[in-house]
């Protein structure tokens, strides 16, 4: 795997990072959590932004993103008491295999 691929890999788990790191900052007026969440957002963006240098665009975002809204819906499951129902795990699911589709066809 090269590179790039990893460091578009690292991005989207520091997206899963901020994305949940956004509820524990409470509106941004914990300073704690406020100061990590804003470090996994700027690393998530300087990561992808390197990894855009080379792979193409659109694959890329998309799988950013898609890393870091399954992840985001794993966590919220996991860590805060969000409900799972069948439909949920099927998009999640979706989500995924969309996921490996992309880097399938971009390799």
């Amino acid at each position: 795997m090269s590179q790039a691929w990893v460091l578009l890999f690292i991005a989207g788990l520091l997206e899963v990072v901020w994305a949940t790191g956004l509820k524990a900052t409470a509106g941004f007026t914990r300073p704690l959590p406020t100061i990590v969440t804003l470090l996994a957002m700027a690393g998530s963006m300087i990561l992808l932004a390197r990894a855009v240098q080379v792979l193409p665009i659109g694959t890329a975002y998309a799988i950013w993103v898609g890393i870091g809204a399954a992840g985001t819906v794993i966590f919220g499951v996991a860590f805060y008491g969000e409900g799972v129902n069948a439909l949920k795990v099927v998009s999640l699911v979706a989500v995924l295999f969309g996921i490996a589709g992309l880097k399938i066809s971009s390799a």
